[in-house]
């Protein structure tokens, strides 16, 4: 018995040292360890209780500036792969599995929890993907999972605005062309406007929360041409399935459609680095999204058709020019312009019943345009500053709008003259001015803290990195 017993352990033993051997042999070769972030201390002098709030207008993020944001830290580990097969490293596969631990501020400082006041932090794994890339050699790319998938963005107002598929899903590419399939996930519907995904099922004779599926089919194709300057067009299509016919709530099926273009024209200044983007975003049904800052397509604006309870008719129009000029070794320009309209699919231009019986506004148009002004004073102290315009219409109401001037001189320890030089330490003082229909509705988290005042003022030391 004993015999058995012990070979029995034997076999364990020698089953498991070939496992262990096994994923010796295909472990990763390397590893790698990304970083970015914004954090800081800041006040309002002009607020109650003095606390900084981000002066930029409701409903647009970060348009209008960024540097009064809240605080945020992502963390990036990656692991690197080659192929068990092939020597050639020249047709060798490169394999990533990368993962984003998002931390962010729900209240007033991200770091502050010495005194256990860390209620206010969010937690969050938008990235966790594994993409294979020149596969054997060949054009081709795969890749699955859950990723931000955003390329440019006007950075002085984090402003991903045209192709942001940050979403689980899966794709591949061949040299210019990739197809991309991604499926949103927005259980809490009630908590925003945009087309109810989950409903309760009976099948079972007791209720089931059921989650009704958004598919979206992204095509996406690159026309190179000389020097280095292209054109991305930009085709996609969404479908949501009605719900099930032992459901609670009825609703119908529905679809949407995207069309784009961007073109990238490398600019010839005095230093390298120059460009100006231009793009045009026309959404309909329920892929008319991009609200609050974001612009994903698949976040639908708006109320639905009262009698038909779909988006058909629903739109949304952006087109956005952004633009970075290194003039010298002493200055350089970044500007940028955004305008946006959008409708849901009720035919009321003010505001209208959404699924949840809420009266949500139906239409809206904003208009955002800024300026960065950059001035090397030398090689590790910049001398940033800016001046922004917002404006956002929701409905019928007048126009809440926004002036906003930044100077922010700033420390730059890489001692590297770009605006791309992190991390930056930077004195920020900022102040906005607001119209009547802004500070009548206390249209900023400025207003929404100190009350109904013509000026807002944010003072504050921060930083901000980005290491890859």
């Amino acid at each position: 018995m004993k015999s058995g017993v012990l070979k029995g352990c034997l076999w364990v033993l020698l089953i498991f040292s070939q496992v262990t051997y096994a994923q010796i042999v295909i472990t990763n070769k390397d590893f790698s360890f990304g970083t970015t972030g914004r954090i800081g201390a800041a006040y309002s002098p002009n607020a109650d209780g003095r606390t900084g709030r981000q002066l930029n207008l409701n409903n647009q993020g970060s348009l209008g500036g960024r540097m009064d944001q809240g605080d945020y830290v992502d963390f990036l580990p990656a692991f690197h792969f080659s192929p068990v097969v092939g020597s050639d490293s020249t047709k060798s596969t490169k394999i990533d599995m990368q993962a984003r631990l998002s931390f962010y501020s729900g209240g007033t400082f991200l770091g502050n929890v010495d005194s256990k006041s860390n209620q206010g932090m969010i937690i969050a794994l938008p990235e966790a993907f594994v993409e294979a890339r020149n596969i054997m050699g060949s054009d081709w790319d795969v890749w699955a999972g859950s990723r931000w998938l955003r390329y440019d963005d006007v950075h002085i107002a984090d402003y991903f605005y045209f192709d942001d598929h940050s979403a689980t899903g899966w794709g591949v590419r061949h040299k210019n062309m990739r197809f991309s399939m991604f499926f949103p996930a927005a259980i809490d519907t009630v908590a925003s406007n945009s087309t109810p995904y989950s409903y309760t099922n009976i099948i079972s004779g007791a209720k089931n929360l059921i989650y009704r599926q958004r598919e979206v089919f992204v095509l996406e194709h690159t026309i190179p041409f000389k020097n280095s300057n292209k054109l991305k067009i930009l085709a996609e299509f969404h479908n949501v399935n009605k719900s099930g016919k032992n459901s609670v709530e009825q609703y119908p099926s529905d679809k949407g459609w995207v069309f784009g273009a961007k073109l990238n024209t490398n600019l010839k200044t005095k230093l390298p680095g120059s460009f100006n983007q231009v793009s045009l975003r026309y959404g309909s049904g329920i892929a008319n999204g991009g609200d609050g800052g974001n612009t994903q397509t698949w976040r639908t604006y708006g109320a639905p058709d009262e009698e038909t309870q779909t988006y058909k008719g629903a739109y949304s129009l952006t087109a956005v020019e952004h633009i970075l000029l290194n003039l010298s070794n002493r200055w350089s320009l970044n500007a940028y312009a955004v305008y946006t309209q959008s409708k849901g699919g009720a035919d009321s231009n003010d505001k209208a019943l959404d699924y949840y019986k809420r009266n949500i506004f139906n239409k809206k148009s904003e208009f955002n345009t800024g300026l960065r002004a950059t001035y090397y004073f030398n090689n590790w102290f910049h001398i940033v500053s800016e001046l922004h315009y917002a404006s956002r219409k929701d409905g019928n109401q007048d126009p809440a709008s926004m002036v906003k001037l930044v100077l922010a001189p700033t420390i730059v320890p890489t001692a590297e003259r770009s605006v791309w030089a992190r991390p930056h330490i930077r004195l920020i003082a900022e102040v906005s001015r607001y119209n009547n229909q802004a500070v009548n509705s206390l249209y900023s988290p400025f207003l929404q803290q100190s009350g109904t005042k013509r000026f807002g003022i944010y003072l504050g030391v921060r930083t901000e990195w980005w290491v890859f």
